[in-house]
């Protein structure tokens, strides 16, 4: 597949690209009454919901390798927005894509347009307007949902006494982008987790009325729990050797010790969430019923810090906070 910043140049327009690659994409809403093509789109928030917005972008070098799949790259564009409306127990509905090309290349617009519309089909999802532009590759997405008022799941809820629950397995984009960037191919399940992650809508669909808080796992869980407990005032234990772990991270952690890698490492795009202790019977019955594991990790307690209990009883200090695009450290990594 070629890559858009290598120069290949083939005439194509602005305006034959949106209509090529972009006029249908996704699913076709009946609350849609005027998407793609006009100067702005006529959307129709239904009676009873409010709407829930999230914007990400991802940039080439800092969020995505410069030779990534053009179609794992439209797949994860949607994914790490439909991650950020899952954490707020919201049904995902309209996007709108702001696309930055140094080349309109059609065979690099049409791979990235088929991973996009292809999750944004998935998850009932039109893409309703945006802009094109030349200028180094870089991907901006808004996703806009619905939600009941009183349904809205926030970081501020969680209360003393509630467990710490986390969603599949952590840790495994952070070891596959270890790997590449050593130039080391990565297990093909691990680097799926890293280009292609599982956005866990029905999940927060299903946390309505059960978890008391909740939050994506997208900068690392050291410091994604950690903006929760600080928006709810309030501290937690967790015990490292609850967290569950793919076969490749456990084994590179049985090797290494490295606990780094799982509670600092982003790209996870997993739930972490606050459940009270009347609620665990739900958790446990929509987990089973989703075919998602849902783990225990630790508790809610007094307090304002993350407390990590290593395996051995002592207490482990993460060495990183987790991602932080403007650390006076931080460069262009390719973070994933």
């Amino acid at each position: 597949m070629t890559n858009p910043a290598a120069g290949r140049i083939m005439p194509v327009s602005e305006f034959s690209l949106i209509r090529d690659f972009f006029s249908h994409c996704g699913a076709e809403r009946a609350d849609v009454l005027l998407g793609v093509g006009d100067d702005a789109a006529l959307l129709r928030v239904p009676s009873g919901q409010m709407l829930v917005a999230t914007l990400d972008t991802l940039v080439s070098g800092v969020h995505f390798l410069p030779n990534v799949d053009p179609e794992a790259l439209g797949h994860k564009a949607m994914a790490v927005n439909l991650s950020d409306l899952a954490a707020m127990g919201a049904e995902p509905a309209w996007a709108s894509l702001a696309l930055t090309l140094p080349v309109a290349d059609p065979d690099w617009l049409r791979a990235f347009s088929r991973g996009l519309c292809g999750l944004a089909s998935r998850f009932g999802v039109q893409l309703v307007g945006g802009d094109t532009t030349r200028g180094p590759l870089s991907v901006s997405l808004q996703l806009q949902g619905f939600v009941p008022p009183e349904a809205a799941l926030r970081r501020s809820g969680a209360h003393l006494g509630d467990g710490v629950y986390v969603t599949a397995t952590l840790g495994d984009a952070g070891l596959a982008l270890r790997g590449l960037l050593r130039g080391e191919a990565p297990e093909p399940g691990l680097r799926g987790r890293l280009e292609r992650p599982e956005p866990r809508v029905a999940v927060g669909l299903g946390l309505r009325g059960v978890a008391s808080a909740a939050i994506d796992i997208s900068d690392g869980l050291a410091a994604d729990l950690g903006h929760l407990l600080g928006a709810s005032g309030v501290g937690a234990e967790v015990a490292l050797r609850d967290l569950p772990l793919s076969p490749p991270v456990a084994a590179y952690l049985e090797q290494t010790g490295d606990w780094d890698l799982v509670l600092g490492s982003g790209d996870d795009y997993e739930l972490c969430f606050t459940v009270p202790t009347e609620r665990v019977a739900a958790v446990e019955a929509l987990s089973l019923s989703l075919g998602v594991a849902m783990t225990r990790i630790g508790q809610v307690v007094a307090g304002a810090a993350l407390r990590c209990i290593a395996p051995e009883g002592n207490l482990w200090q993460p060495k990183a906070a987790g991602y932080d695009h403007f650390a006076p450290e931080r460069g262009a990594d390719a973070r994933g």
